[in-house]
């Protein structure tokens, strides 16, 4: 579809670039001619990931821990970034989630998912953004959102509030930054099945389970056809298209209900199966750290 040199001589920062969305974009990008910085809180998952993009690529990815929660943290990390050289584009990816009645979601697990998506996201961007203004530098940014913006989603509120607010986000800046020629979409997959996100959010099933569920295309996302967007909306050729977000989900959200809405099936029993299952996931999770 695309030129192999179509993004060559761009610098991309993906956060959460070590795994899932974040690992398949990169390698798109990298395959296209872009360097690549990749950021995560696992180094041992970014290094494995940076190795392997230029092993294969033999373009150069720069990997940094960076729990994107620490204001001052990401403006050091970019202006670290920056001093060597602008960066052309920014991809905020990284997330936390996990399924919950809300009446049983304490205040501390309510944070958990806002600091990352909400308040993580606005750093990022903030950071980047004033340092292309300053310096008169274009830029493209691609936040990774999800359909829940536009119907809600029952059992994932704190996600659906703050990638609401990330949406918001997305227009306002389109808007506002349009005259220093920074462009800002957003993507909104549907069922992209990913190993960490799988465990969390669909923590009983396999990963094709999700086809039957309301995905009128009969089937879960291709990586490619996320790959291939994303691609796009960081490329030059489009700079008129900004303040959108674009659903890449199969029309699923067309259908009406939030992505969970079957959950509503589930008895208490079933919920405290489903807990146990993600607290095993995270355990599991925890151990690969280390």
């Amino acid at each position: 579809m695309f030129k192999k040199d179509l993004l060559k001589g761009k610098s991309i920062l993906i956060t959460g670039g070590g795994t899932g969305l974040g690992k398949e974009m990169g390698n798109h990008f990298a395959e296209h001619g872009a360097d690549l910085f990749i950021c995560g809180r696992r180094e041992n998952v970014l290094k494995e990931t940076a190795n392997e993009i230029t092993e294969k690529y033999g373009t150069k990815v720069n990997y940094q821990t960076l729990d994107i929660r620490a204001s001052k943290d990401v403006d050091d990390y970019i202006e670290s970034i920056f001093d060597n050289k602008p960066l052309d584009g920014l991809v905020n990816n990284a997330a936390g989630n996990f399924i919950s009645p809300t009446k049983d979601l304490s205040h501390k697990g309510f944070d958990a998912i806002a600091n990352i998506v909400f308040h993580g996201t606005f750093y990022m961007t903030h950071s980047v953004g004033k340092r292309w203004i300053e310096k008169q530098h274009k830029g493209s940014i691609i936040n990774i959102l999800a359909t829940w913006i536009w119907t809600g989603s029952p059992y994932v509120v704190p996600s659906a509030m703050s990638k609401s607010g990330i949406h918001a986000m997305t227009q306002s800046l389109a808007a506002e930054w349009g005259k220093y020629q920074i462009k800002v979409n957003g993507i909104a997959p549907g069922p992209f099945p990913t190993k960490g996100a799988w465990d969390r959010l669909n923590p009983s099933s396999d990963k094709d389970s999700m086809e039957a569920v309301n995905v009128p295309l009969g089937r879960v996302g291709e990586m490619k056809e996320l790959q291939n967007l994303a691609t796009f909306l960081m490329a030059d050729d489009c700079d008129y298209l900004t303040g959108q977000t674009i659903a890449l989900d199969g029309a699923q959200y067309l259908t009406g209900g939030g992505t969970f809405s079957q959950l509503d099936k589930l008895s208490d029993e079933d919920w405290e199966n489903m807990r146990k299952l993600i607290r095993d996931a995270n355990n599991k999770d925890k151990a690969d750290r280390s």
